[in-house]
């Protein structure tokens, strides 16, 4: 086996290896693997004192913040309530300062009183009760030896358990799922008692001993769980599910919440009554000996069976099941089943799940009820998107202001922390700061000041300094606020999507928002009031606007930005600064182009709208090709809402240059949002 070992972060540990119950679906005691015959009842002293010796040992060598220690049986609570004192007291006392012990139990209850939940609330330990459902289904298999039922019984421990002073450690019900049940009447006795989650867990099975299937259905568990989620999605989900929620998770690319299904590796094992290491408990449903290692915690550590080729043997992912199972489009939502459900004599595990046709039918199931809901929002919602994709840049910023080294010198480190003081400030007043984030070409100067920042280029300095400036044009855009200070390196105040001006001499100035303009203040000059009107600003000696086409007869208004430095960031190159013919040509050819585009594809038209607000001219890329990003690195693509196109020579090459532009940069936007790919290329949706 190759790959990095995989720490246990999940101890089962036996304190009990007899039950006071006879369930005739025990996977313990009516399986195939009857080693329990052959344990002591109760965990020694000697295997409590080495198992958590052994388990504060492997915490440390692999760092773990935390490990779950999941007392069982048989049933724990026959070893008593010293004995589990004994556990708890030894467990918490080897991990202190070393890692966080999660401690539970699972149980039948039948023996559980306030003496042992005293007990528990004094080590935190929480406990999971196993219960079948309604009397009904419960005694269907959970009865005594002599056939009385226990369901009285199970439903006082958890009523104790539900009591304000116990409440907290009421870690949820274990049910095992028999179709011959009502699937409606099993959930809602089971809800009623207001779990904090419910576990269904599908009967053990091999295909040496495959599950019951009364009606002959392939899909029969499918079924049974599927008319549960209508009843629990009718309900309006209050009491979460694990297999389901498990199921919601991974369709969406995201992981395992169960080990029944999913790709994750496992990172559990078992300590027996006598110290005995095994694999995880389910395989002593498939042959005698299946879950042994050999190990034990008095001779040997976690590491040793860590190592074991048949716990590496289930952290393979997807190399783990065969080939069939990774040819199927649901393979990344069941994990190919339950390791042990695959076992079939003679060639072991190298199958599909005895349960395959039934996991098969339940992701799809699920995936068909719920189909909307894993769709992001910024799929649907062009609103959305752009308010995401803000989002990245502005984690961008976040990541440069951690990463900034005293060595830059003091006066960059220092300008750049006054601005960023200023903009967190600034946070409440949305507005002002999504149009700093939203700025398309912002994004393109953050990625490059943090590439220059990381490889200590000598012109991170000066790009550090462009933050104010940055700032301050999103406060003129807006028309208000208080006063900024702008470095000028190189004698040019420059304010993205707002223009630039020639200063002349170098050094830093004060820019003030003043309504439909802004004050420039430099040292020993008089303020200098530049208007936002066009027709005004342009009297103004030095300045240079960021222009605006459109704008009228339901025309949108988008900046052409010819003035930004950072806007030369597509495969072709950024056209030069415009002349005032050429800016009306540009205006022509949109208020042309625009009614077309919105005969020819309204619900794209309204999204331009909406989400599209600069507009940069290209020299020209090879014709009837949008361009493209420079760069594939994400973080250097423009944002969302900014398209470079060169000049069309005709509107309905404008309407066809924004539709095809507007899309491939919704593209590029959504993969920066989120993961609209697969890992393994398995999933396959029309």
């Amino acid at each position: 086996m190759t790959g990095p070992l995989v720490p246990f972060r999940e101890i089962v540990l036996k304190v009990h290896s007899r039950c006071d119950l006879a369930c005739d679906h025990c996977y313990i005691y009516e399986h195939a693997d009857q080693s329990w015959r052959t344990r002591p009842k109760a965990i020694s002293d000697e295997a409590i004192t080495w198992t958590a010796l052994r388990l504060a040992e492997h915490a440390k060598n692999h760092a773990l913040p935390s490990v779950s220690v999941i007392l069982h049986g048989g049933e724990p609570l026959l070893a008593g309530p010293a004995r589990l004192r004994r556990v708890c007291e030894e467990l918490t006392r080897a991990l202190d300062g070393i890692a966080e012990l999660d401690l539970r139990i699972h149980t039948n209850g039948l023996q559980l009183s306030p003496r042992y939940l005293d007990l528990f609330a004094e080590f935190d330990l929480r406990v999971g009760i196993s219960l079948d459902g309604d009397r009904d289904a419960n005694d269907r298999h959970r009865r005594f030896a002599d056939g009385r039922t226990s369901h009285p019984l199970v439903l006082r421990a958890v009523e104790l358990l539900r009591q304000e002073r116990y409440r907290h450690l009421y870690l949820g019900l274990l049910c095992t799922v028999d179709v011959a049940n009502d699937p409606v009447a099993v959930y809602d006795a089971l809800a009623e008692l207001e779990p904090p989650r419910i576990d269904f867990l599908l009967p053990h099975a091999t295909w040496d001993q495959p599950p019951a299937r009364p009606d002959g259905s392939p899909t029969a568990y499918a079924d049974w769980l599927l008319t549960v989620f209508d009843r629990w999605d009718s309900r309006g989900r209050t009491v979460p599910v694990r297999l389901f929620e498990s199921v919601f998770s991974t369709l969406s690319g995201g992981p395992s919440l169960t080990e029944s299904l999913g790709l994750a590796p496992t990172d559990l094992v078992v300590v027996e009554t006598d110290g005995a290491l095994e694999q995880v408990d389910s395989l002593k449903s498939a042959y005698e000996g299946a879950a042994a290692t050999g190990f034990d915690v008095l001779r040997h550590s976690f590491d040793e069976v860590a190592s074991h080729p048949g716990v590496r043997a289930r952290q393979l992912g997807l190399a783990s099941v065969g080939d069939t199972c990774r040819d199927c489009p649901v393979v990344r939502s069941c994990g190919g089943g339950l390791y042990t459900h695959r076992y079939r004599s003679p060639d072991g595990f190298d199958n599909t799940s005895v349960y395959c046709a039934d996991l098969e039918a339940l992701v799809r199931g699920i995936e068909h009820r719920i189909g909307g809901e894993l769709v992001p929002l910024a799929v649907t919602e062009p609103g959305a998107l752009l308010a995401d994709d803000q989002d990245v840049t502005r984690m961008l910023s976040g990541t440069l202001t951690g990463e900034l080294p005293d060595r830059l010198g003091d006066d960059a480190v220092a300008v750049w922390e006054d601005a960023w003081e200023l903009l967190l400030a600034l946070d409440e007043s949305g507005d002002v700061l999504d149009r700093l984030w939203g700025h398309p070409y912002t994004r393109v100067w953050l990625a490059d000041t943090l590439a220059a920042v990381r490889e200590e280029r000598p012109d991170a300095p000066a790009l550090l300094h462009r933050l104010p400036a940055r700032l301050a044009a999103a406060l003129v855009r807006d028309g208000s606020g208080p006063e900024v200070r702008v470095p000028c390196d190189d004698g040019t105040l420059r304010l993205p999507a707002v223009g630039d001006l020639t200063l002349g001499a170098t050094g830093a100035v004060s820019v003030l928002p003043d309504g439909d303009g802004f004050l420039v203040t430099a040292r020993d000059r008089p303020a200098l009031r530049i208007p936002l009107d066009p027709a005004e600003a342009a009297r103004v000696p030095g300045w240079r606007a960021v222009r605006t086409i459109g704008g009228r007869d339901g025309v949108p208004a988008l900046r052409l930005d010819d003035l930004d430095p950072y806007r030369d960031c597509y495969d072709t190159p950024a056209a030069d600064r415009l002349g005032d013919d050429a800016v009306a040509v540009w205006d022509r050819l949109l208020a042309d182009a625009w009614p077309l585009l919105l005969r020819a594809a309204p619900r794209q038209a309204a999204e331009a709208a909406g989400c599209l607000g600069t507009l940069t001219p290209l020299a020209g890329p090879p014709a009837g090709r949008v361009p493209g990003p420079r760069t594939t690195a994400a973080a250097a693509e423009p944002g969302y809402g900014g398209l470079g196109l060169p000049r069309p020579s005709s509107p309905e090459e404008l309407a066809a240059g924004l539709l095809r532009g507007l899309r491939h940069g919704k593209l590029r936007a959504l993969t920066r949002v989120g993961n609209v790919h697969a890992q393994d290329g398995q999933w396959r949706h029309p």
